[in-house]
């Protein structure tokens, strides 16, 4: 990542530094994060915005992707909110600009919502679709720490992939955790913040909890000798050789053996 764009993460943290206003939800393939800010709506009462940026490794030659989450939005004025914050960054390409995008919904947020295209639609924006240029079928290897609440979180996540038309496995090996996803970069990118904005499980004391202990094993785009999921299923494995098998016949031993051999103790 560019010096300019480090040099403004940076920034960020240090601007966005109360309770939960800033959390770093990915450092694969550039940087993804999520700020917590207010905007003036139509009413002059204060709007909670949640706001997800991708910044790739090319950043800031290139624009930024935006996700926008409000339980106070409904989803096509979420839908607005980011085609607008889009619009504004392509006026600003080539230098940093999220705390610009920031300050600029803050300024014009009641102004976009009093459109009269966003006044319609009722449903309430659970997650808006994230926006970069597509570039074919990807897959991502996720290391889970523990599920407490078990059946539950594997629904969730079952849900989560078929919602983002995601394929591959949820691989159980006594306390070893993986999960496996195949399909859009984008698709993968928004499974990754719900993953880790979500009240996904419950902690020790049976509450509800988000995901704090997820690690990204490896993110590459599916190659010829990659298998294609055309699903996606929950593997119960009775022995390493078992979860071997399964990265066997996905074309990916060469990663199991760099990346989950480790895991195992």
């Amino acid at each position: 990542m560019a010096q300019p764009a480090r040099e403004e993460l940076s920034a960020l943290a240090a601007i966005f530094c109360g309770p939960n206003e800033w959390e770093v939800l990915s450092r694969s393939d550039g940087t993804v994060f999520k700020i917590l800010t207010k905007a003036e709506g139509l009413t002059d009462a204060d709007v909670p915005l949640e706001l997800v940026f991708h910044l790739p490794v090319s950043y800031p030659s290139c624009l930024p992707g935006i996700s926008v989450h409000s339980e106070h939005l409904t989803r096509a004025q979420a839908v607005t909110v980011k085609d607008k914050l889009l619009e504004q960054a392509e006026n600003l390409l080539s230098g940093p600009m999220v705390h610009e995008l920031i300050l600029w919904i803050q300024q014009n947020l009641r102004h976009i919502l009093n459109q009269p295209e966003t006044e319609s639609g009722s449903e309430k924006c659970t997650f808006a679709t994230s926006v970069t240029v597509g570039d074919g079928l990807w897959m991502t290897l996720l290391h889970l720490d523990h599920m407490r609440a078990k059946a539950k979180y594997v629904k969730t996540v079952e849900k989560w992939a078929s919602d983002l038309k995601l394929t591959g496995r949820l691989m159980f090996l006594g306390k070893i955790i993986l999960i496996l996803l195949q399909g859009d970069r984008n698709s993968l990118k928004e499974y990754l913040v719900l993953q880790k904005t979500s009240k996904v499980d419950v902690d020790s004391s049976g509450k509800k909890c988000k995901e704090k202990m997820m690690s990204v094993l490896f993110e590459t785009k599916v190659q010829a000798e990659h298998k294609r999921f055309l699903a996606f299923e929950v593997k119960e494995c009775s022995s390493l050789d078992a979860l071997q098998k399964e990265f066997e016949t996905a074309g990916l031993m060469r990663l199991f053996s760099e990346f989950v051999l480790g895991l195992v103790k």
